[in-house]
């Protein structure tokens, strides 16, 4: 965890409509991020994990978002799903750690705890209150990230990061705090780091062609 300390995290990831799905693809965006100095990669699911491995010697936080039906719960939401990250390369594997009901039942400390000794990886509880990440590091997290504030819920507030979180929950964690969750410029990154987070992941201001080229339409257009 200390090779990303103070530095940027890209997110890799692209949705199956995503002109740039693909494993191929999303290695090669984290070799453009590598070159580009970002200190770690995030990526989702193990054939976009096993590929990136292969392309670049960053750290990578694995994911794997799978739709259980009837469940919110999406970020790596069994132990078999962390199992899989965990095969394909991953260096932290980072999971759900809402207050939302997980389909194994298993209270959140006891999760932990098998996946880290069946896999011997640092956790990253995603998390969208400061309640939350108070419970993740007493559950026995390795580092929280702020992934999922304002998604949970359709509570979402602002277009833009929610860095009253990051500054609440920084002073208060013994364990590294991981700003995430629509930061779009580099000013945001700075301000959070300033507030106390540990590192910060971009994924659509950086990996997003789409969106990045529709923020420019969308400025041309306004009155």
């Amino acid at each position: 965890m200390s090779r990303f300390a103070g530095g940027l995290i890209v997110s890799c990831q692209a949705g199956s409509r995503d002109p740039l799905h693909g494993s191929p693809f999303m290695a090669a965006m984290a070799r453009a991020a590598a070159l580009g100095g970002a200190a770690a990669i995030r990526a989702n699911g193990p054939d976009d994990i096993e590929a990136i491995h292969a392309a670049v010697e960053l750290p990578i936080i694995g994911i794997w978002k799978v739709d259980v039906p009837g469940l919110g719960v999406r970020i790596t939401p069994e132990i078999e799903h962390a199992q899989a990250v965990a095969a394909a390369g991953a260096s932290i594997i980072a999971f759900d750690a809402t207050d939302r009901a997980r389909t194994d039942g298993l209270a959140a400390a006891d999760w932990i705890a098998r996946v880290r000794s069946e896999t011997g990886l640092p956790l990253m509880a995603d998390v969208s209150t400061f309640e939350e990440g108070m419970m993740a590091e007493a559950a026995g997290a390795d580092l929280v990230a702020t992934t999922l504030a304002g998604y949970i819920d359709s509570n979402l507030s602002s277009d833009g990061p929610d860095l009253e979180l990051v500054a609440r929950l920084a002073p208060k964690l013994h364990i590294p705090l991981v700003a995430e969750g629509r930061i779009s410029t580099p000013k945001q990154a700075a301000q959070a780091i300033a507030l106390g987070a540990y590192a910060v992941v971009i994924g659509h201001a950086i990996t997003q062609p789409e969106w990045i080229t529709a923020r420019f339409v969308a400025a041309l257009r306004a009155p």
